[in-house]
């Protein structure tokens, strides 16, 4: 298991804080893994560390952009530890559907495959 795992875990709650899935519904561990990766320049610090699940991880790989599907645009993809949640992504109740409200937003669903 990842060194950093504990701490990182406990700062997101144990959910992935780029879907929001809740760790305890899988049978394992999520992963820890770097907003930025440091082959694209991020640090290995805690500052540059987040909570994903699987998919999510596996999706975003060592990308750091992505185009929003609505515009065209190249933009940054969600940064867990610099921006809110709220602000770029809603969950539609009752279904679980995620909703992009940002181009950023809307570029991270696009690239992870968070709503499929």
């Amino acid at each position: 298991m990842n060194p950093h795992y504990s701490g990182v875990a406990e700062r997101a709650a144990h959910r992935c804080k780029y879907c929001q899935a809740p760790e305890a519904v899988f049978n394992f561990p999520f992963e820890v893994e770097h907003i930025i990766p440091p082959g694209r320049g991020g640090a290995d610090e805690d500052a540059n560390r987040a909570l994903s699940c699987r998919s999510c991880n596996v999706f975003k790989s060592d990308h750091v952009e992505a185009t929003d599907p609505l515009t065209g645009t190249r933009v940054p993809l969600f940064d867990p530890r610099r921006q809110r949640w709220q602000e770029h992504f809603r969950a539609e109740q009752g279904i679980g559907h995620l909703v992009g409200l940002t181009s950023v937003g809307r570029a991270t669903i696009n690239l992870l495959q968070m709503s499929g």
